[in-house]
């Protein structure tokens, strides 16, 4: 699973990499151990034009009763996408790509669990592939929300966890957001493990266990993994 992730690239480096725009009313802030049901930064395709758009993580079915749901669904299996009710109509129509440039996990030995943090080497913000999903309250309230997909290990990762967030190419992200593409094995054919040899891990400090700490001490390096 994915539980915690990063993200304190700065905004000018955001755009450029994904070249989209952003609403300007939207307050970017650096985040160093993002949790669910907080605010992400997301890319969304709209128009033919790339807009980051902040979603709520925890995605809520636009059929849910309750909005608490959205605690279970902040990862979706990419084995099972097209054919689990609440993902497979999005994962058809919305998807979207979900910035990041560093995820947690936590390693067991014994009883005691390390956290570590993966990275790309070149340490470059990336994208989850995502979906995202519009529920309307009682009061009438639009509330988006998201969730990351996840699949098999590569052989770092596998290391600390038996399923990691899918990181998705630089080259497929056009493809994932092109919300006119249906085609279900060409979408599941992006949904697999990034190179081992293109990322590297560390251990962080135990503060990170907590998402009420959230300073640039959770992302200094302590031992390599």
């Amino acid at each position: 699973m994915c539980g915690r992730f990063t993200l304190f690239t700065p905004l000018s480096e955001l755009l450029t990499r994904f070249s989209a725009s952003i609403d300007p009313m939207i307050q970017y802030q650096p985040q160093y151990n993002i949790a669910p049901s907080q605010s992400v930064l997301a890319v969304v395709e709209e128009g033919g034009q790339n807009i980051i758009k902040p979603l709520k993580w925890g995605l809520i079915p636009h059929w849910a009763q309750d909005p608490k749901i959205g605690y279970k669904m902040i990862n979706a299996r990419a084995e099972t996408i097209d054919q689990k009710a609440s993902f497979k109509t999005p994962f058809r129509r919305q998807r979207c790509l979900i910035l990041s440039d560093g995820f947690y996990e936590w390693k067991k030995v014994g009883k005691e669990k390390t956290p570590i943090r993966f990275r790309l080497k070149e340490d470059k913000p990336f994208a989850f592939a995502g979906l995202w999903e519009r529920w309307k309250s009682d009061e009438g309230e639009d509330i988006y929300t998201c969730t990351i997909i996840t699949t098999e290990p590569n052989d770092l990762t596998r290391e600390v966890h038996n399923r990691m967030p899918v990181i998705l190419h630089a080259k497929s992200e056009k493809l994932w957001l092109d919300s006119s593409v249906d085609d279900t094995e060409l979408l599941k054919s992006l949904l697999i493990p990034y190179p081992s040899s293109e990322m590297e891990a560390y251990e962080v400090s135990s503060l990170v266990n907590s998402p009420k700490n959230t300073g640039t001490e959770l992302v200094a390096p302590l031992n390599s993994l």
